[in-house]
């Protein structure tokens, strides 16, 4: 009878510890781990990003702009192979270094969910809107068994934006657009992108507006011709990182805009462009409100130069 009772509770707590290590990814899949992981992959920057706050070293991540691994997360990706891009990361090398959990975004890894399952538990997340951050870094936290210290960072995430939110109040009413491409028509971002929802909280109206396939995720934005950037007129540009020239800029219309004649353009850094994880998020917000309302807001100070905001002209 003893021997019964204890191999019922030894299978109790096993269930338990099992239970506890599930999350629902963003494909609506459960994952389930036998225990936290403790040599996850990161398959996208923000998850690097997530797992560098978390205190638990990738075993790999992905390139981040031009570099090898995003420098900007310092000693918790020196370690780190780098796999290659996050839409085609090199999967024999992921699968030599045996990590326990690959954590990855979804529009770019789905097609190959099923190779990266032979090799470790393959967990997707959409990584597009707010509520995609904080629900990324509270199921890494649950993998990676630290799901207090996740919370914490998502509630210390939303207070600094309430506060700053409040802090802004009647000065609220601004508009700004975010481009990227380096094509003849900028790429721009609907509503639900996140950079963009941090804008929105801060008072800063999106001339972009909202997707009209919304709640359907994607896409997140699109080409707008530089005569109708011009009829919205916006208060301030965003300009996203580019390989090349950007082509729009040589448009006559370009030095029409009121944002070019007030001096009010920005070059951010490749962070904006996978801004989920909890350091990246936290330092677009500050930059954004230190680009809206510099009396009210000072600048993040000692960042790398390609963090750095920066005036175009």
């Amino acid at each position: 009878m003893r021997l019964t009772l204890a191999a019922a509770l030894l299978a109790t707590l096993t269930f338990n510890v099992t239970a506890g290590i599930q999350v629902t990814d963003d494909r609506g899949m459960e994952i389930a781990l036998p225990q936290p992981a403790s040599r996850p992959a990161a398959v996208s920057t923000f998850a690097a990003d997530t797992l560098a706050a978390l205190g638990v070293p990738p075993v790999a991540v992905t390139q981040f702009d031009e570099q090898d691994r995003p420098a900007y997360l310092g000693d918790a990706v020196n370690e780190a192979v780098s796999l290659g891009t996050r839409g085609q990361p090199n999967l024999e090398l992921l699968s030599e270094l045996a990590p326990d959990a690959v954590l990855a975004v979804r529009r770019y890894t789905e097609t190959i969910a099923g190779r990266i399952d032979a090799i470790a538990p393959y967990v997707a997340f959409d990584d597009l809107t707010l509520a995609d951050s904080l629900k990324a870094v509270s199921d890494i936290g649950i993998l990676v068994g630290k799901p207090a210290q996740a919370e914490r960072l998502n509630l210390e995430f939303q207070q600094t934006l309430e506060q700053m939110a409040g802090q802004v109040g009647e000065r609220a009413g601004q508009s700004i657009a975010l481009l990227v491409t380096a094509s003849e028509e900028p790429f721009v971002y609907y509503d639900h992108f996140l950079p963009v929802e941090l804008a929105t909280a801060l008072g800063l109206h999106n001339v972009t507006g909202a997707s009209p396939d919304w709640p359907g995720k994607l896409p997140f934005g699109f080409r707008m011709p530089l005569e109708q950037l011009l009829a919205a007129d916006p208060d301030i540009l965003v300009l996203f990182p580019s390989a090349q020239p950007r082509a729009f800029v040589n448009n006559p219309l370009w030095k029409h805009l009121k944002a070019v004649k007030n001096d009010r353009v920005y070059l951010v850094g490749q962070h904006w462009k996978e801004g989920g994880g909890p350091i990246a998020r936290a330092l677009i917000l500050r930059q954004l409100g230190h680009l809206a309302y510099p009396d009210l807001f000072d600048p993040p100070v000692d960042l790398p130069a390609d963090l750095a905001l920066h005036s175009f002209r």
